[in-house]
């Protein structure tokens, strides 16, 4: 194994390190990583084969724990294949300081994000999220079919139906269906070989795959699981060399008796860009939709969310303003409760109605309406003067091109659409395109005062 910690290459860790902040800082959003990544500290003290990250307080670790562990542990192995685990701590007091703890959940053990020990067992370890099981799901009438397809898929015996096709919007829980489906699979049937990805991820592996003339190891790989699990089946839509590869797949797993469970944020038949042969395979099998989330179900899960935090107390009329106000995201909805729960223990100010009202201001203006990507285009066409089919052409003018960047920024910001979505929706350009049409935009706003104006303005106006 490689001593990347050595004199002689004492560098290489914090070169990954720098490498993997800049693709957080890209993947997030600069607000995001400013907020909750940036503080993150290398620790290079220790085995040549550990990553260890410290943050200055308990709440912080355990948001990076939840959200990015497996992220970070993905992007240093792809930089330094000798890692093995990814630790992620809360940074010790200073001798003689008070420890303060933001949250009651437990930090004293760190989150080790490892490898699978070589070569003791060839079966692969799914990257499935701990919490996401079938025991914390809170379940009402709103996804109470999806709730028991998924549990009758996990059990062992013979398979009654596959593949399983659960949609609904972002934030409603078709991905912690599918987790808790893993983790309930590879329970009740100890060996089994569970492979869980993106459809991002199948592209990204299957190009990779053909770049290094080794497709034969990526479909046999993938054919060889007991259970798929392939999340966000949208974004593989108009790829048509991983869409052919994908349809096979599909097709082996169906074939082989197994089980095959795949989402997306609508139904197989109103899914754009994915051929019909695909979408023929996924109607074979049952599809069940996780609506919005009741009133009930929302507050249930807030309720559960700080019976989670010992020593958190938070009024009930908070909470019921939580669940009446952000109605459609539970993703949005767990963000919004730890926002307010952490801006109060950092300014120490008391938690009240006032107070979540008066830190949640975006948030709670944001969700009272849903605007959609043909609004925007519209109202940004207006304010600039333009017509609304130059947003789509491709004149590069900045006349044209700064107007484009902001309408695409408002699509990210203001709606639930995809990076491959928004992209569609103007002229056919490439995710990467948006990602980088946002980020600028982001950056304008902090340096231009016309920019950020203007993008204040359409806000309001879209909003109201």
């Amino acid at each position: 194994m490689s001593q990347h910690r050595t004199t002689d290459e004492g560098s290489d860790l914090a070169r990954a390190w720098a490498r993997v902040r800049a693709n957080l800082r890209e993947s997030a959003g600069v607000r995001l990583f400013d907020q909750w990544l940036k503080p993150m500290q290398l620790d290079e003290a220790g085995d040549p084969d550990r990553v260890r990250l410290t943050l200055p307080s308990a709440f912080a670790t355990n948001w990076v724990r939840s959200h990015y562990a497996e992220r970070l542990f993905r992007e240093f192995r792809a930089i330094l294949p000798d890692i093995r685990s990814v630790e992620i701590e809360t940074a010790p007091a200073r001798a003689g300081a008070a420890v303060v703890s933001l949250t009651a959940v437990p930090v004293a053990a760190p989150v080790v994000v490892a490898a699978p020990a070589a070569p003791a067992s060839d079966v692969e370890r799914p990257a499935l999220e701990p919490r996401y099981t079938f025991d914390r799901f809170v379940v009402d009438a709103s996804n109470k079919v999806a709730f028991n397809a998924a549990k009758q898929l996990a059990k062992p015996g013979a398979v009654r139906f596959s593949p399983l096709f659960l949609h609904a919007g972002t934030g409603q829980g078709k991905t912690h269906l599918m987790h808790a489906i893993g983790h309930a699979f590879m329970a009740a049937v100890p060996g089994a070989r569970v492979i869980a990805m993106s459809a991002e991820r199948f592209m990204f592996d299957f190009v990779a795959a053909l770049r290094a003339r080794d497709t034969f190891a990526f479909k046999m790989r993938l054919r060889s699981a007991d259970l798929l699990l392939i999340d966000d089946l949208q974004f593989i839509a108009g790829k048509d060399a991983t869409q052919e590869e994908f349809f096979h797949t599909v097709n082996e797993i169906m074939g082989a008796g197994k089980r095959l469970v795949i989402s997306a944020d609508r139904s197989p038949q109103a899914l754009e860009g994915i051929e019909q042969r695909i979408i023929g395979r996924m109607a074979m099998g049952l599809v069940a939709d996780i609506k919005p989330p009741s009133l009930e179900l929302r507050r249930t899960l807030l309720d559960r969310k700080v019976a989670d935090m010992a020593d958190v107390r938070v009024p009930a009329d908070v909470l019921d303003m939580l669940a009446g106000r952000i109605t459609n995201n539970i993703r949005e909805l767990e963000g919004a409760l730890n926002r307010v729960i952490a801006y109060a223990q950092l300014t120490g100010e008391t938690l009240d109605l006032d107070f979540a009202i008066a830190t949640l201001g975006d948030v709670l203006r944001g969700s009272m309406r849903r605007v959609t990507i043909d609004e925007i285009q519209k109202r940004v066409s207006q304010h600039f003067e333009l017509k609304p089919l130059d947003l789509i052409s491709a004149r590069r003018a900045r006349a044209v091109a700064r107007p484009r960047q902001i309408a695409m920024y408002l699509a990210k910001r203001l709606t639930t659409r995809s990076l491959p979505e928004i992209g569609r929706k103007f002229g056919g350009r490439d995710h990467s395109t948006v990602i980088h049409a946002v980020r600028r935009i982001e950056e304008l706003r902090d340096t231009d005062a016309d920019v950020d104006g203007a993008v204040r303005a359409l806000m309001r106006d879209l909003e109201a």
